[in-house]
C-alpha cells in the first residue's frame, strides 16, 4: 500500500495534531517524487523540525527516519520548493509514505542583445598576393589533353603545347605547389625537432642541420615520418664522422 501527501502545514495545525494524538515512536519509510513527471528526487534533505536531526534521500528518492507520529518534516532540494509537512498520525510502518515535491518554475523575460559585430580572428595566415597575369590563373587546359584531342579538338591540343602563356601558367602553378610543399616541410623539419630527437644543444643542432642539409636528403614531398627517420639515421653517421681524427 502506498500513501501520498501534498500539503503544507503551519505550526497551528501541527499543534492541533499534538493535542489530539498520543505521541508514538515510528519508523517512517518515505519516498520523494517529482510532482510533474513522477520520477524520484534523489539527495533531498529531510529534517525533523523537533529534533533538528535529518537524513538524505537515496538515488531512488527513498529515506528512512525514526520519529514521533506528531513530528513535522522540512524537505529541501535544489530545483524544488521547500516543503513543511506533517505525517499522518495513523501512518502504518508497513506502508511507503510518498511525498510529491513541487519543481521551481522561473519565468524569464525575453532578452534582446544589441552590439557591434566584431570580426573574429581565427589565427589563420593571410593569403599572399600573387603577381601573376590573370590569364595564367585561368582554369583552361589544366590537364594535358589526350592524343585524340589532336584529331577531335586540334585547336585545344595546339594551344596546350604551343601557347607560351599556357607554358608559363603551368610553370607558375608548379612553383605554387612546390612552395606550399616546402612550407609544409618546414613545419616538420625544425631545430626543436632535431634537438628533441638527438639531444643536441642549439649550437650542435645548428652544426648538424648544416651538415644534414648539405646531403640533400629531404625533398619537399618528404613526410613527417620520413623526416624523423632520416634525422635519426644520419645523426649516427654525423657522430661517427665527427669522431674521426682530422688529418
Amino acid at each position: 500500500m502506498v500513501v501520498s501527501c501534498l500539503f503544507l502545514l503551519n505550526l497551528s495545525v501541527a499543534q492541533e495534531f499534538e493535542d489530539e494524538v498520543d505521541p508514538v515512536l515510528i519508523t517512517l519509510k518515505g519516498q520523494i517524487l517529482n510532482l510533474d513527471d513522477g520520477f524520484p528526487v534523489p539527495y533531498a534533505h529531510v529534517v525533523n523540525m523537533r529534533t533538528h536531526g535529518g537524513t538524505t534521500t537515496d538515488t531512488n528518492g527513498k529515506f528512512t527516519m525514526n520519529m514521533l507520529n506528531i513530528d513535522s518534516l522540512a524537505i529541501s532540494v535544489i530545483g524544488f520548493k521547500k516543503m513543511y509537512i506533517h505525517i499522518d498520525p495513523n501512518y502504518n510502518e508497513n506502508d511507503l509514505y510518498v511525498i510529491q515535491a513541487i519543481p521551481v518554475r522561473i519565468a524569464i523575460k525575453e532578452v534582446e542583445v544589441k552590439g557591434e559585430k566584431h570580426e573574429v580572428d581565427l589565427g589563420l595566415p593571410g593569403a599572399k598576393p600573387l603577381d601573376i597575369d590573370p590569364e595564367l590563373r585561368g582554369d583552361g587546359y589544366n590537364s594535358r589533353p589526350s592524343i585524340l584531342a589532336a584529331f577531335f579538338n586540334p585547336l585545344s591540343f595546339g594551344q596546350y603545347h604551343l601557347s607560351q602563356k599556357e607554358k608559363e601558367k603551368r610553370e607558375v602553378r608548379k612553383a605554387i605547389v612546390s612552395e606550399e610543399q616546402w612550407q609544409k616541410l618546414s613545419r616538420y623539419y625544425t631545430k626543436d625537432l632535431v634537438m628533441s630527437l638527438t639531444g643536441l644543444d642549439e649550437t650542435d643542432a645548428d652544426k648538424f642541420m648544416i651538415w644534414f642539409n648539405s646531403k640533400g636528403i629531404l625533398s619537399h614531398t618528404s613526410s613527417e615520418y620520413e623526416i624523423r627517420t632520416a634525422i635519426l639515421d644520419y645523426f649516427e653517421l654525423w657522430i661517427k664522422e665527427s669522431e674521426k681524427p682530422t688529418e
